[in-house]
């Protein structure tokens, strides 16, 4: 897809971070910008955000987690816009330690945004692009984690790798079928956004039982750490600019930060090393 003007994107976790930084250059682009995000209150202060350059936005809240909530995106999408064209599947949470440390609400929230937010946004996006027969493009949201061995939050991981194998069977899964549907992965390092703060989108259901709550000295530290890191991390603007070049340029894989190289050719190289001639 290399014109963006006057076509549809759907966003989701689009009221903050990458989301946010996204939907800001697709209204640049002069797009319309369908912002989906489980949080009414930020979702709102998103839309007021990108009211004054004029963008045309639809809000709806969606918790990607739940496939009726993103059928009903793709509803209202319809009803107001017509189509749609590009599909980010954004939305991201992180939670949980080691395999054994994460308990199993963790697990289920992380999981049930991380991958089966990304699985329901193709299931329900996807076949409405096919019927479009138009260029379109779907991005969805890695990390640089979906690469690597070992990451502090294993249920994180875990999604990411997932993420990673979902749009790379969807990238060849459509380009046997020759569909104008074109799809990248974005992994990204560090970036500037709330992910050490996503509890306060977790779902009350999902909530950890005090008695199992992990906030020991060692875990605060933890999460002091994420934020500093992510506070030091690259601008969501500068991962949108890099995400609507790789959407031109019809790149599955999108690795935002310098350096990425040496960890996944590290992890490749053990792979490889236990694989018989």
């Amino acid at each position: 897809m290399k014109e963006f003007g006057d076509k549809v994107a759907v966003i989701t976790g689009a009221a903050s971070g990458i989301g946010f930084g996204i939907a800001q250059r697709c209204a640049q682009e002069g797009m319309k910008v369908v912002l989906a995000d489980i949080n009414a209150e930020d979702l709102q202060a998103a839309e007021q955000a990108l009211a004054p350059s004029g963008a045309t936005t639809l809000a709806v809240q969606t918790d990607v987690s739940k496939f009726g909530e993103v059928e009903a995106l793709s509803q209202k999408t319809l009803d107001a816009f017509g189509a749609v064209h590009l599909l980010v599947n954004n939305a991201g949470v992180g939670g949980g330690g080691s395999p054994w440390e994460a308990t199993l609400a963790d697990w289920q929230w992380v999981m049930g945004v991380n991958l089966w937010g990304v699985i329901h946004g193709v299931k329900v996006f996807v076949p409405i692009m096919l019927a479009q027969d138009t260029e379109c493009h779907v991005v969805n949201t890695a990390s640089i984690a979906g690469f690597l061995p070992q990451h502090v939050s294993a249920p994180y991981q875990v999604t990411k790798h997932g993420v990673v194998a979902l749009s790379e069977n969807l990238y060849h899964s459509l380009a046997q079928v020759n569909a104008k549907v074109k799809v990248s992965v974005l992994c990204p390092e560090w970036v500037k956004t709330r992910i050490a703060d996503a509890e306060r989108n977790r779902p009350v259901e999902l909530q950890n039982d005090p008695a199992s709550d992990p906030s020991s000295p060692e875990y605060e530290a933890m999460i002091a750490d994420l934020r500093r890191a992510a506070a030091a991390g690259m601008s969501p603007q500068e991962i949108a600019d890099q995400v609507l070049q790789a959407i031109r340029d019809e790149q599955l894989y999108v690795f935002t930060h310098p350096g990425c190289r040496a960890g996944i050719q590290r992890r490749m190289e053990a792979v490889l090393e236990h694989c018989p001639d």
